[in-house]
């Protein structure tokens, strides 16, 4: 299976020239200066934004079919290669935890510690009426995402058996679930009575949640190209390394979602309950000391 050149004595790719890293991060960098341009007021920084996106997606695509072609038909992904590729998701991994931990450091710090700026109250003045349920979408959207987690698991399950046709179907509702969870979280967020501009508490919400939603639109798309390639049998019971890295991404995503859930809805939800049945208390303390 695998191409060797006999002019290199190892098993190590030495990738060949490529204009596509350069290109991606000249669109890369188009993108947010259309946006800062059209946030000044000049109108054509919206079309250098969406030039910058869809040459984005375009360079994206024309370097993962070079790769594809390199894994699969030249057979440069050796065991070597893909040790080093395995250490590499994992660092990559373990980078996208830090950068949430930064969000949810944000999200503890406020809600433990609350400035005088927010009334030495959490959540702040006039947000407790507004908060989520987290037994209403957040709650739907948690069902999804560990039925998605199970079912990836079964299709690489099946993909090591063997099993083409299971391993398909699988990875294909997997997508599916996927795709339910973005329509619910868009859903969420055009009902939702409060803002990224709403304070601490908006901000803190919207970036988590939302860097989280960015974040399943990216492991959607992982999961379609490679239930693609699934189909084109591009993998096998032991050269399949690109259909690990896409499910470790997704169970990452799934474990991120159950901190959000669980500190940002449930219990910031929790904390508004708790609020409102003291000063329901309270209350009725001052009124039985009044009569």
């Amino acid at each position: 299976m695998y191409n060797f050149n006999i002019k290199h004595f190892h098993f190590w790719h030495i990738v060949n020239i490529s204009p596509w890293p350069f290109l991606l991060a000249l669109n890369c960098l188009s993108m947010p200066l259309g946006l800062v341009t059209f946030f000044q007021g000049y109108f054509y920084g919206l079309g250098i934004f969406y030039f910058g996106l869809f040459s984005v997606i375009f360079t994206m695509f024309c370097w993962f079919k070079d790769i594809i072609r390199e894994a699969t038909f030249e057979g440069f992904h050796t065991k070597q290669v893909q040790s080093s590729l395995v250490i590499s998701m994992i660092l990559f991994i373990f980078s996208e935890i830090m950068f949430f931990v930064a969000f949810f450091w944000s999200f503890f710090w406020s809600s433990i510690t609350p400035t005088i700026t927010l009334n030495l109250s959490w959540p702040p003045v006039g947000m407790s009426s507004l908060i989520f349920n987290p037994w209403d979408v957040p709650f739907l959207n948690t069902l999804i995402l560990l039925l998605s987690g199970a079912t990836i698991t079964l299709s690489h399950l099946y993909l090591k058996k063997g099993i083409k046709r299971e391993s398909e179907l699988f990875i294909l509702i997997t997508v599916i679930l996927a795709e339910f969870f973005i329509f619910f979280q868009g859903f969420e967020y055009i009902t939702a009575a409060f803002d990224i501009s709403d304070g601490i508490y908006g901000s803190t919400f919207f970036m988590c949640t939302g860097f989280h939603g960015f974040h399943v639109l990216i492991g959607t798309i992982f999961l379609a190209v490679n239930a693609i390639r699934m189909f084109y049998s591009h993998f096998s019971r032991m050269h399949h390394f690109g259909f690990e890295a896409a499910a470790w991404y997704w169970h990452f995503v799934d474990v991120v979602w159950l901190f959000l859930f669980t500190m940002i809805y449930y219990w910031g939800w929790d904390m508004v309950s708790s609020t409102l049945f003291l000063v329901a208390k309270n209350q009725d303390k001052i009124l039985i000391y009044n009569l």
